[in-house]
């Protein structure tokens, strides 16, 4: 499928899907093939580069009658799965002839429009899945317990500081900080057989997973700024949950070696 569409239209339309593909967490390569994908049905070539902050983007006509470059900062936000399996789907409705460039812009405006999952949904099954961490490594009922009550805690902390705009490496050091007071009863009240478990499986909601993940798929594609931004991002997080754990010990008076 071709377009008469100019390549300043075709040039916006991909930059912005490929900032909105990246703020919701998908990898370099994911991006780069459905970008490509998009721009090769769009009867155009597309040469990008990825920055962690931004992307460099500049499309043509195979025949070079028509040209144009833009930059465009990255979207910033919460990592959602459920947009960016609608962004992966879009590209494919695109390029299967599904849908034509202006239904695929008219798709993307309502993609963007998606709402985030229900919170108290998301605060409920976050505490029923790290409990569940915590009897995966040989807590006893009464350890998971602590981690789902614990995690339920720090995690509502976690969501009402991010609605607040406050910055993300304080918000874990404090959600950390309060799932481990909480989760140090074990220890403190003698609750439980295995109150280490509990106390360590606490915070594991709080584990970057993602970027972790991320920075490596970037690496293994020769992404290496983007990989390197990722596994600071995922460095800087972790050391972040780390000191609100050991924070929490200490005020709880519990030996941290």
């Amino acid at each position: 499928m071709t377009t008469t569409k100019t390549c300043s239209e075709i040039g916006d339309f991909l930059s912005e899907y490929a900032t909105w593909l990246w703020g919701c967490g998908a990898t370099c390569i994911r991006l780069e093939k459905n970008v490509r994908r998009m721009a090769q049905t769009l009867g155009v070539e597309i040469d990008m580069g990825i920055m962690p902050t931004h992307i460099y983007a500049t499309v043509w006509r195979h025949d070079r009658s028509d040209c144009y470059t833009v930059v465009r900062a990255m979207h910033k936000s919460a990592i959602s799965f459920d947009v960016n399996t609608q962004l992966s789907k879009l590209s494919w409705d695109l390029a299967d002839g599904r849908c034509d460039f202006e239904q695929a812009r008219r798709m993307f405006e309502h993609i963007k429009q998606t709402p985030s999952a229900n919170p108290w949904l998301v605060l409920l099954l976050a505490s029923v899945a790290n409990a569940s961490f915590c009897r995966l490594f040989g807590g006893d009922a009464v350890a998971m317990l602590l981690v789902f009550v614990s995690t339920l805690c720090g995690f509502r902390v976690k969501q009402m500081m991010l609605a607040d705009k406050v910055d993300v490496r304080i918000v874990f050091a404090c959600s950390s900080f309060f799932s481990a007071v909480i989760s140090a009863g074990g220890h403190l009240f003698s609750w439980g057989s295995t109150p280490e478990i509990a106390l360590a499986s606490s915070v594991l909601y709080l584990i970057p997973g993602i970027p972790y993940i991320n920075s490596v798929s970037d690496m293994l594609d020769g992404h290496y700024i983007c990989a390197y931004s990722r596994l600071m991002d995922g460095i800087v997080l972790t050391a972040c949950l780390s000191l609100g754990l050991c924070c929490g010990l200490v005020v709880m008076s519990m030996k941290i070696i």
